[in-house]
């Protein structure tokens, strides 16, 4: 089971990435977000910053729709995200290496092509295999 704690861990090994300050967690690459905490809408009330939710990239439609019917236990959508390619996943349904996947992933679709061989060349995340007190 993966928390916002790998999520952290994950994307902060991942070359170039800058955490936003936010009440959960908000990672960019060259200003481009790729995972952060999911603000979920509440009618009439505030925003709940959700960090056992995270909103993914994931690059277009048809890749959206594939992870949403493929396995609708882990992702989710709302209409405010309708025709946007993110998807929500609920941490709790992944372990650390799907979760590893899924943010080096995203980060590779919003990380500008100079950018991709920083990680190819072994600058890349930390293996899910390692605790953060092994780091």
């Amino acid at each position: 089971m993966a928390d916002a704690d790998d999520v952290r861990r994950l994307a902060l090994a991942l070359p170039h990435v800058v955490e936003v300050d936010s009440d959960g967690f908000d990672f960019r690459v060259v200003d481009k977000g790729f995972v952060w905490s999911y603000p979920e809408r509440r009618p009439g009330a505030a925003r709940l910053i959700r960090t056992d939710i995270a909103v993914l990239y994931v690059g277009d439609e048809a890749e959206k729709q594939a992870l949403l019917l493929g396995e609708p236990e882990v992702f989710f959508t709302t209409p405010a995200y309708d025709g946007v390619p993110l998807v929500m996943l609920r941490l709790a349904q992944v372990d650390v290496d799907r979760l590893t996947e899924l943010v080096t992933d995203a980060w590779r679709m919003r990380a500008p092509d100079s950018l991709l061989g920083d990680l190819d060349d072994g600058t890349g995340p930390v293996s899910p295999e390692l605790s953060s007190a092994d780091q």
